[in-house]
């Protein structure tokens, strides 16, 4: 009898689990239906993010562009000058070199990585995140800064370094009460600071013509507070290429 009963609890154990914890799939709906809603999130051509970054008691004007074919720009404003930090136009990855103020094109592994995935992260790399052939779990619960998150590991296509695959693992906090992410961890995989974890927040969510989004991002150990974001702004091929 005793036998019995202890089978009993454990099959009503593992009824309940699965309804009591939030599984990924979930996290990741309640955040698309949060923030405006997956078809708005999926009909999303293009954006523009403007806002400022502090360095050196500077305030310096940034601009960054994302389409959905994977095209990227960022721009700032320095000293006067616009200059284009850097752009990836489907094919090419490419920075100016802020010594010669000279157009330089990325090395082979970095313009790949940026190939493999650039066009698969927007809007978001949780949108329909199988068909890109990325994997999600469910870490549980975690704080961090005073606030109960669900964990969520990302883990998309391996990168390559020096030759080598790496895995391409990012860690998720969505907070309980909203499902939006406050921030992201995720181990660096090369240059000065590979092997460290670097931790990115997102704060101050508001709203944009029906999507929401962070106004206040710390990527990278600068802070860029953003002061308008257009959806779906004028682009064109120029924008993006690699100066002849």
């Amino acid at each position: 009898m005793k036998t019995a009963k202890t089978l009993f609890i454990a099959l009503l154990l593992v009824t309940v689990a699965p309804i009591s914890a939030q599984t990924a799939d979930e996290i990741i709906d309640n955040y698309f239906e949060t923030t405006g809603g997956k078809d708005n999130w999926g009909n999303l051509e293009a954006i523009k993010i403007s806002g400022s970054v502090s360095a050196q008691g500077m305030e310096i004007p940034v601009d960054v562009i994302q389409t959905k074919d994977g095209k990227q720009l960022v721009t700032i404003n320095f000293q006067g000058q616009e200059i284009k930090q850097m752009a990836f136009d489907g094919e090419t990855l490419w920075t100016t070199n802020m010594m010669t103020m000279q157009a330089e094109k990325s090395d082979a592994e970095m313009n790949q990585n940026m190939k493999q995935q650039a066009k698969k992260d927007f809007p978001s790399p949780f949108f329909n995140y199988k068909e890109k052939g990325y994997m999600v779990e469910s870490m549980g619960k975690e704080t961090i800064e005073g606030t109960e998150t669900y964990k969520v590991k990302l883990t998309k296509e391996p990168m390559m370094v020096d030759g080598e695959e790496v895995p391409n693992v990012t860690y998720y906090f969505f907070e309980t009460e909203n499902f939006v992410p406050i921030a992201t961890q995720n181990e660096v995989q090369q240059g000065p600071m590979k092997g460290q974890t670097v931790t990115n927040s997102m704060s101050d969510y508001q709203e944009v013509d029906g999507l929401y989004f962070p106004f206040d991002m710390g990527i990278s150990g600068q802070n860029l507070k953003v002061k308008d974001i257009t959806l779906n702004p004028e682009t064109n091929e120029g924008m993006f290429a690699f100066p002849e």
